[in-house]
Protein backbone atom coordinates (compact mmCIF):
# COMPACT_ATOMS: atom_id res chain seq x y z
CA UNK A 1 0.00 0.00 0.00
CA UNK A 2 2.64 2.36 0.44
CA UNK A 3 3.09 5.18 2.39
CA UNK A 4 -0.14 6.13 1.04
CA UNK A 5 -2.38 4.84 3.65
CA UNK A 6 -6.22 5.43 3.88
CA UNK A 7 -5.72 7.79 1.18
CA UNK A 8 -5.07 4.91 -0.92
CA UNK A 9 -7.82 2.92 -0.40
CA UNK A 10 -10.21 5.49 -0.80
CA UNK A 11 -8.80 6.65 -3.67
CA UNK A 12 -9.26 3.04 -5.10
CA UNK A 13 -12.59 2.48 -3.68
CA UNK A 14 -13.52 5.81 -5.08
CA UNK A 15 -12.76 4.49 -8.58
CA UNK A 16 -13.99 1.20 -8.16
CA UNK A 17 -17.63 2.80 -7.25
CA UNK A 18 -17.60 5.70 -10.04
CA UNK A 19 -16.03 8.44 -8.58
CA UNK A 20 -16.17 10.73 -5.34
CA UNK A 21 -19.32 11.80 -5.48
CA UNK A 22 -20.81 8.10 -5.78
CA UNK A 23 -18.81 7.13 -2.72
CA UNK A 24 -19.95 10.17 -0.95
CA UNK A 25 -23.61 9.31 -1.73
CA UNK A 26 -22.56 5.61 -1.24
CA UNK A 27 -21.61 6.42 2.44
CA UNK A 28 -24.29 9.14 3.47
CA UNK A 29 -26.95 6.11 1.98
CA UNK A 30 -25.40 3.26 4.17
CA UNK A 31 -25.14 5.73 7.18
CA UNK A 32 -28.98 7.15 6.74
CA UNK A 33 -30.03 3.36 6.75
CA UNK A 34 -28.01 1.74 9.93
CA UNK A 35 -29.17 5.23 11.69
CA UNK A 36 -32.60 4.59 11.18
CA UNK A 37 -32.77 1.01 11.90
CA UNK A 38 -30.67 1.49 15.46
CA UNK A 39 -33.51 4.18 15.63
CA UNK A 40 -36.34 1.96 15.19
CA UNK A 41 -34.58 -0.91 17.10
CA UNK A 42 -34.07 1.74 19.89
CA UNK A 43 -37.87 2.89 19.97
CA UNK A 44 -39.29 -0.65 20.33
CA UNK A 45 -36.76 -1.89 22.87
CA UNK A 46 -38.15 1.78 24.78
CA UNK A 47 -41.48 0.77 24.51
CA UNK A 48 -41.26 -3.16 25.78
CA UNK A 49 -38.92 -1.19 29.21
CA UNK A 50 -42.06 1.15 29.88
CA UNK A 51 -44.18 -1.72 29.17
CA UNK A 52 -42.58 -3.82 31.67
CA UNK A 53 -42.28 -1.03 34.04
CA UNK A 54 -46.14 -0.57 33.98
CA UNK A 55 -47.06 -3.90 34.23
CA UNK A 56 -44.44 -3.90 37.38
CA UNK A 57 -45.22 -0.77 39.08
CA UNK A 58 -49.11 -1.64 38.92
CA UNK A 59 -48.46 -5.44 40.71
CA UNK A 60 -46.56 -4.07 43.53
CA UNK A 61 -49.42 -1.36 45.21
CA UNK A 62 -49.71 -1.37 49.14
CA UNK A 63 -52.41 -1.06 51.05
CA UNK A 64 -52.98 2.87 52.45
CA UNK A 65 -53.69 3.15 56.08
CA UNK A 66 -54.55 6.68 58.31
CA UNK A 67 -53.25 7.35 61.72
CA UNK A 68 -56.15 8.27 63.81
CA UNK A 69 -54.52 9.98 66.59
CA UNK A 70 -52.12 12.46 67.31
CA UNK A 71 -48.57 11.81 68.56
CA UNK A 72 -45.17 10.86 68.49
CA UNK A 73 -43.25 7.46 69.20
CA UNK A 74 -40.17 6.66 71.35
CA UNK A 75 -38.05 6.32 67.38
CA UNK A 76 -38.90 9.69 66.37
CA UNK A 77 -41.95 9.35 64.25
CA UNK A 78 -44.57 12.27 64.51
CA UNK A 79 -47.83 11.43 63.26
CA UNK A 80 -50.89 12.90 62.84
CA UNK A 81 -54.88 12.09 62.31
CA UNK A 82 -55.57 11.46 58.61
CA UNK A 83 -51.81 11.02 57.68
CA UNK A 84 -51.36 7.98 55.42
CA UNK A 85 -48.75 5.73 56.09
CA UNK A 86 -48.04 2.18 54.15
CA UNK A 87 -46.99 -1.23 55.19
CA UNK A 88 -43.68 -1.94 53.57
CA UNK A 89 -42.82 -5.51 55.44
CA UNK A 90 -43.84 -7.34 58.06
CA UNK A 91 -41.74 -10.00 60.57
CA UNK A 92 -43.64 -11.45 62.91
CA UNK A 93 -44.38 -8.59 65.50
CA UNK A 94 -42.51 -5.98 64.03
CA UNK A 95 -43.80 -3.74 60.90
CA UNK A 96 -42.03 -1.37 58.47
CA UNK A 97 -43.86 1.73 57.92
CA UNK A 98 -43.89 4.71 54.55
CA UNK A 99 -45.37 7.35 55.81
CA UNK A 100 -46.50 9.52 52.70
CA UNK A 101 -44.37 12.78 52.30
CA UNK A 102 -41.82 11.85 55.11
CA UNK A 103 -38.45 12.45 54.66
CA UNK A 104 -37.14 10.03 57.40
CA UNK A 105 -38.85 7.12 55.78
CA UNK A 106 -38.99 4.46 56.84
CA UNK A 107 -40.41 3.33 60.83
CA UNK A 108 -40.65 0.10 62.73
CA UNK A 109 -43.47 -0.20 64.75
CA UNK A 110 -45.34 -2.90 66.94
CA UNK A 111 -48.22 -4.41 65.51
CA UNK A 112 -49.79 -3.64 68.90
CA UNK A 113 -48.73 -0.40 68.91
CA UNK A 114 -49.77 0.02 65.49
CA UNK A 115 -53.62 -1.30 66.02
CA UNK A 116 -54.03 1.48 68.62
CA UNK A 117 -53.09 4.33 66.50
CA UNK A 118 -54.40 3.63 63.14
CA UNK A 119 -56.54 2.63 61.08
CA UNK A 120 -54.39 -0.45 60.62
CA UNK A 121 -56.05 -4.15 62.15
CA UNK A 122 -54.09 -7.31 62.26
CA UNK A 123 -54.89 -10.54 59.74
CA UNK A 124 -52.46 -12.63 61.41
Amino acid sequence: MGNLGWYQLMTTVAKKVGGPKQLLALVAAGGYVIIRGVEAGGKKVIKLVKKDNKEKSTSKVLPAYKFIIDGKDDKGLIFSSGDVFYVAARHDDVILIEKEKDDNNPYFVSVDWLMKVSSFKDNN
